[in-house]
């Protein structure tokens, strides 16, 4: 029994021996850690707080945008993109304000809000959404450069057949007649590879590459 109080003691005294040299470093790794752990739950709870007000207010632009309300639309969609520039939700509202705003006439804001979607980074499917509807709006407008500038990076695979067919429209009112059945024929070969849902839509760009002697 001395003995094993004995060899206890050493043991004891070995592992006091070696907190007394490291014990600081454990307990700064630990506080460390546990600073790291309430960081990451600190962090997620400032997320899900910053999505739950970005939400509400993409929900009251919804509404507003329902009712027709044009300067409320306006209003929310200026305070969602202040508070939350870099969300989708900021970007879904900017193409929903350009919605509102278009059809009250207003193609200026709706320009506005659509080259504010086209130049933002949080989702690159609708950011093609904005690059397809601001380039249908400055062909309106007759600003085919521009047109073609908006259009030019290459959007995404979904996106492709109707960006081919806004080239196509660009480069015809142009009088480019060759660089515009080559993007027509671009437009069908790749709303060919999209499916059916797409039949509607290719058959109408086929229209226009037959026009142009490209069958």
């Amino acid at each position: 029994m001395a003995a094993y109080d004995l060899e206890e003691q050493e043991q004891l005294s070995a592992i006091k021996a070696w907190w007394e040299k490291n014990g600081n470093i454990v307990t700064g790794s630990a506080l460390a850690l546990a600073l790291v752990v309430a960081g990451v739950q600190g962090w997620r709870w400032y997320q899900g707080k910053q999505a739950a007000e970005a939400g509400g207010l993409y929900s009251a632009v919804s509404l507003a945008a329902q009712a027709k309300d044009v300067g409320k639309v306006g209003v929310l969609t200026d305070e969602l993109v202040a508070k939350h520039g870099g969300s989708v939700t900021a970007e879904l509202a900017a193409l929903q304000a350009a919605h509102t705003a278009l059809e009250a006439g207003d193609a200026k804001t709706a320009r506005s809000r659509l080259e504010w979607a086209a130049s933002s980074k949080a989702d690159p499917l609708l950011r093609d959404v904005a690059r397809l509807r601001l380039a249908a709006l400055q062909i309106d407008a007759k600003e085919l450069e521009p047109a073609l500038e908006t259009l030019k990076a290459e959007p995404n695979e979904a996106y492709l057949p109707r960006f081919e067919d806004l080239r196509g429209d660009v480069l015809f009112a142009q009088g480019k007649t060759a660089e515009a059945r080559a993007a027509y024929k671009r437009s069908v070969e790749a709303a060919s590879k999209a499916g059916e849902q797409t039949t509607s839509f290719r058959n109408l760009v086929q229209i226009k590459l037959d026009a142009l002697g490209g069958a």
